[in-house]
């Protein structure tokens, strides 16, 4: 009896988690690490900091609208080979820094290489190889960026044993070194390698969805109230996990925490959302992954309920196990809810859209929580506010219904249900 060869998809997966756990761990979660020292060494604030260090959302949220065109037309491996090679520059001039304005322009370059080798790129070549197992596929993806946690113990270690500088110029070297020959692996469509999406038999019928014509499937999809609804949850949901990751520890030392403490309990959200990012996604494979992702934003308010309290250090322990979880399923189903309701076609546009949207509240939210501190001297207003947005925004999707459907063959085939 042979063996059964894997579907090359899976390999693409592996691939896509491991780029996806590198940057993260680089330049999303890690970053925390390097907040304090900078404001040391330069005197700058935390709003200062926090808001320029937050850019790197604005530009990828800029360039994820254009990431979608391009990689629908080009494809994802010459997008996440330019956005390794970009962010890695970044990294290492970041290291030479003796001004704001060369730490502003080092977030402008780190951005803009982010753009072309995370969300967008990653989880639109893996909506171009998986239908059926969709969300299990994106949630392994989305794992990586949670397992982006183990590099935040590392950054604190390089930190504190050499200087934040040097810190950054090896997480730069090292994007290099592990993501290029990691992007090689990415192929564009399984159809070009005579294969189709999960490894299924060619259609009856011989359609497929290139086949599909432009034109109304597009506009279909900008009239969806769901999609909106999804596009509204996103910017709230970003505005409060990056603030939250960005000063997780200088809040926590705020209230008496350690480094090395206040750092485990940064990379535990990455790791801890791993838990989310898989079991949500593969639970949205079987039910409604509306109320999957209502369930996880709500998951996610808890656990800032929690935050808010964390003076009793016990409370960081729930924090932990709902936050993280509740976010990491979210970052798995918001492209796959895409990929059911209006197929793959325009699959790149639609979601670099929603991550364009989303940055938005990735910049505000890193900024106000160091205002709220500047100004205030603490941070638990702010959480509290957060708190009731999530809330908000988890009753908002389970409320609202979707409009139709956009792509043709996904109905006849049995998929899209949401």
């Amino acid at each position: 009896m042979g063996r059964t060869r894997i579907f090359y998809g899976w390999w693409i997966v592996l691939a896509c988690f491991g780029i996806a756990l590198y940057v993260a761990g680089s330049i999303f979660f890690g970053f925390t690490a390097f907040v304090e020292p900078i404001v040391r060494e330069f005197g700058w604030s935390y709003t200062r900091i926090s808001l320029v260090a937050s850019l790197r959302g604005l530009n990828m949220g800029i360039f994820a609208p254009l990431a979608g065109i391009l990689v629908d037309r080009y494809g994802s491996r010459r997008l996440i080979v330019f956005g390794m090679t970009t962010v890695a520059a970044g990294l290492i001039l970041l290291g030479f820094t003796s001004s704001f304005i060369w730490y502003f322009c080092c977030f402008i370059l780190i951005s803009m290489g982010a753009g072309g080798c995370t969300s967008v790129v990653l989880m639109t070549v893996v909506a171009t190889w998986f239908r059926r197992r969709v969300g299990m596929a994106m949630g392994l993806v989305a794992c990586g960026f949670g397992a982006g946690g183990v590099l935040v113990p590392l950054n604190v270690w390089l930190v504190d044993a050499y200087s934040w500088r040097t810190a950054v110029i090896v997480l730069g070297l090292g994007m290099l070194v592990l993501g290029l020959p990691l992007s090689m692996v990415i192929r564009n469509r399984p159809e070009d390698y005579g294969m189709r999406p999960d490894n299924d038999p060619p259609a009856v019928d011989g359609l497929t969805e290139a086949a599909i014509p432009d034109g109304p499937e597009f506009k279909t999809a900008l009239r969806n109230r769901l999609y909106w609804t999804l596009n509204a949850s996103e910017i709230v949901r970003m505005m409060v996990v990056t603030a939250v990751v960005m000063h997780v520890m200088p809040y926590l030392g705020s209230l008496g925490m350690d480094r090395v403490k206040a750092g485990l309990v940064a990379a535990g959200i990455p790791l801890i959302s791993i838990v989310g990012r898989l079991g949500f996604g593969w639970l949205g494979d079987l039910v409604s992954k509306q109320k999957v992702m209502a369930a996880a934003l709500l998951c996610t308010a808890l656990g800032m309920l929690a935050f808010s309290h964390a003076q009793q250090t016990w409370l960081i322990i729930p924090f932990l196990l709902f936050f993280a979880p509740g976010f990491g399923g979210n970052t798995s189903l918001r492209g796959a809810v895409i990929r059911d309701l209006f197929g793959v076609r325009f699959f790149g546009k639609l979601l670099g859209i929603t991550m364009g949207l989303s940055s938005l509240g990735g910049i505000v939210g890193p900024a106000l929580a160091g205002y709220s501190y500047d100004q205030l001297g603490e941070y638990q207003i702010m959480w509290l506010i957060f708190t009731a947005a999530l809330f908000a925004c988890g009753m908002l999707m389970l409320a609202v219904r979707a409009d139709g459907r956009a792509i043709v063959q996904d109905k006849e085939n049995g998929y899209g249900k949401t």
